[in-house]
């Protein structure tokens, strides 16, 4: 894509980047480790980095990281080279209701995370708002991942690893508030962990199939196997839905009390191989209007 790369110390800065707002991105439920500073940057925890990234004007600051991480790393994370022009103008065409969700939402991406991290994380959001998620994820990395460094005035912990929870007791697991979640949690540490399931290889199957895969977890349901598929795995044609999207679905789209098959069948058919970041848009539009409160 068409935009910049400056290297400074300590810092890589982007220039002329299009369809690119942190609030949108990091605070549309994709992903849950980040704080908002008080300058209004975000600082992030991801593949056992630390960043600070923040916009001003037309730059985006990449800080504390370099020029090996941004193109090893946060280059495929925030997904910078995908046209996300040329998928709106698709997801708008005789579409008014996804063009007033992308007005909305018009500086979301869709993030690379990690695979693992994200099944353990969609594990633990399942029933639960934003804040208590990031919580319990927060206590988990500290008390089973690696430190990796202070920042912020804060002490940040690399997300750990399925060996690090393996053979770790339900009781331990609730130790880090994640209630009801905490069996599903050892159950998928011992399947990943074991190498029962290669967790980096599903990506290579086709989205039926890989989110097959998924579904033999137990703790993963269709909405939590779609959110990984989508978030981890390139599938950009898995369409999650929880309660907002069916909301929103059933409020634009469809009658109400419909079942989730139905509307994911739907949105999937409707939108293609861009039902990912209809998605998206979508979850964003809903949540800020509040519509079906």
């Amino acid at each position: 894509m068409n935009y910049k790369v400056i290297e400074e110390k300590d810092r890589v800065i982007l220039e002329g980047v299009e369809d690119f707002e942190l609030q949108h991105i990091l605070e549309c439920g994709q992903c849950f480790r980040w704080y908002r500073e008080a300058d209004d940057s975000y600082t992030l925890v991801a593949h056992n980095r630390i960043l600070n990234i923040a916009k001003q004007n037309d730059q985006i600051l990449f800080n504390h990281t370099n020029i090996e991480d941004f193109y090893g790393i946060w280059k495929a994370y925030f997904d910078l080279d995908r046209d996300y022009r040329g998928i709106k103008k698709v997801l708008c065409e005789n579409d008014p209701v996804m063009e007033r969700a992308i007005e909305k939402g018009h500086g979301i991406r869709i993030l690379k995370q990690d695979e693992w991290e994200t099944l353990i994380s969609f594990i633990i959001s399942s029933n639960r708002g934003i804040p208590l998620i990031k919580k319990s994820i927060e206590e988990l990395s500290e008390k089973y991942g690696q430190f990796i460094g202070i920042y912020g005035n804060r002490k940040h912990y690399a997300f750990p690893q399925p060996e690090a929870l393996l053979n770790r007791t339900i009781e331990e697991i609730q130790l880090c508030r994640t209630g009801y979640r905490a069996k599903y949690i050892v159950d998928a540490a011992a399947i990943v962990g074991e190498r029962q399931m290669d967790i980096y290889a599903i990506h290579n199957l086709d989205t039926d199939m890989a989110r097959r895969n998924l579904l033999r977890i137990n703790g993963v349901g269709p909405k939590v196997a779609d959110c990984i598929l989508l978030f981890s795995m390139g599938k950009f044609d898995a369409f999650p839905i929880d309660v907002w999207v069916k909301r929103v679905m059933e409020y634009f789209y469809l009658q109400e009390d419909m079942p989730l098959k139905t509307i994911q069948d739907y949105g999937q058919k409707r939108f293609g191989k861009y039902a990912g970041f209809a998605q998206q848009y979508l979850f964003y539009y809903a949540r800020e209007l509040g519509i079906g409160k």
